[in-house]
């Protein structure tokens, strides 16, 4: 965790500085992300912000992607119906009924 000094700097753990390239001497801008502070090196936010195209693209792909799991786990017997028939013990089993 890093402390914030008195003159407002802030020591980036090495760690993260090194996945996003941010070295000695980089520029980085900050922007505000609702509660938080955003930092990224300069030139590399442009690169990460996508198009409403592309946005759309990865929901529409995404939105498959969740289908196929749903259906999937319908035809499993689990999502419609609730569980198989015969699964050897009943809800009562779990509990001690004295």
């Amino acid at each position: 965790m890093a402390k914030v000094t008195r003159k407002l700097q802030i020591t980036v753990p090495k760690r993260l500085a090194e996945q996003v390239g941010i070295g000695p001497g980089s520029e980085v801008e900050f922007s505000v992300a609702g509660d938080a502070i955003r930092m990224a090196p300069v030139g590399k936010q442009a690169q990460a912000e996508l198009s409403t195209a592309e946005r759309l693209r990865l929901f529409r792909e995404a939105s498959a992607r969740q289908a196929e799991r749903d259906a999937a786990f319908a035809a499993s017997g689990l999502g419609a119906g609730g569980p198989p028939a015969d699964r050897g013990w009943t809800r009562d089993d779990l509990y001690d009924h004295d």
